[in-house]
């Protein structure tokens, strides 16, 4: 069960997905998480603190999103190309609120993103190094570059379409193999 301060980044991951970041506002928050009035305040004192707080909740999802399938580190290059097709397709429709204020906050102040892309792109690297994979950090940056980009499209030029996940998961595999 969540804390109260991850309810609350919840809350305004929701707000953010539905309003944009200017509707991001404490009142805003308290509404979408049902709370008193003010509650939001007293937990983060200013907006930049909300938006952190949103952010690393982001993060912090999308590690989790990562490890659905199991705490387990992939033992095979396939076994790594569907735990990843998995979280994005799964980012792309169970998690579509997350994704959509992820890219919110991407797009209108990119440097807040910055350093949880720049962490998940290097655990990536350093699990692909570990596997014996030739040019670990670039092909970490073109898996990352190819995920974003087909969960952009799946919640907006391509939604609606059935994408099987097996073929996100062999576009994955050509990636990790060259």
């Amino acid at each position: 069960m969540p804390d109260r301060r991850s309810e609350l980044a919840d809350a305004a991951l929701a707000v953010v997905a539905a309003k944009g970041l200017k509707g991001l506002t404490h009142r805003a928050v308290d509404a979408q998480a049902g709370v008193a009035v003010g509650t939001t305040s007293n937990y983060f004192r200013n907006r930049a603190a909300l938006m952190g707080a949103a952010v690393d909740r982001v993060e912090e999802r999308d590690r989790l999103l990562l490890q659905q399938g199991g705490t387990d580190i992939p033992t095979s290059v396939a076994d790594l190309a569907d735990q990843i097709a998995g979280a994005v397709m799964g980012l792309a429709h169970q998690n579509a609120e997350l994704t959509r204020a992820r890219f919110a906050f991407a797009l209108d102040q990119p440097g807040v993103v910055t350093a949880g892309h720049e962490r998940l792109v290097s655990a990536l690297a350093q699990l692909l190094d570990a596997m014996g994979i030739s040019e670990a950090r670039s092909r970490a940056e073109a898996i990352s570059d190819y995920s974003d980009g087909l969960a952009l499209h799946l919640l907006t030029a391509r939604t609606g379409q059935d994408i099987d996940t097996a073929i996100v998961a062999r576009n994955i595999l050509r990636l990790l193999e060259g």
